[in-house]
């Protein structure tokens, strides 16, 4: 789904299901199987790399890596989203179940603090 840029302050919203750190170890997996899908040749292609290379680059090879200027080339090629989203989740993921996390339970005691103040014998207006 495309992003949803709103407002002044340019706000983006991403929509995408998640589930992709627990799938993938790390973003070079998640582009490994978005070339494999897309037929290996096909996109080392348009990377302007050889097959065996990109494959090799892919893998856990230590002289070759597939580098940041290559995933951006792939991204705009194949417009596949999915290791934007993968870093996405990975790393700003959490910072948004925390938030959301930490306003429900907020939301909670709010909604509980009547009652917990009336336990305890103080009435809203502060007599006891």
């Amino acid at each position: 789904m495309p992003p949803v840029i709103s407002g002044d302050r340019k706000q983006l919203t991403l929509q995408f299901d998640g589930g992709l750190v627990e799938r993938f170890r790390h973003v070079r997996d998640v582009v490994a199987q978005g070339v494999y899908k897309r037929g290996l040749g096909r996109v080392a292609a348009s990377l302007d790399m050889a097959p065996g290379n990109l494959s090799v680059a892919l893998s856990d090879d230590t002289q070759r890596k597939f580098g940041v200027d290559e995933l951006e080339t792939y991204i705009q090629k194949t417009g596949d989203l999915t290791p934007v989203y993968y870093l996405v989740e990975r790393y700003l993921g959490d910072q948004a179940a925390a938030r959301d996390q930490m306003l429900n339970d907020l939301l909670s005691l709010v909604n509980d603090l009547p009652a917990k103040l009336a336990a305890a014998g103080i009435n809203p207006r502060g007599r006891r």
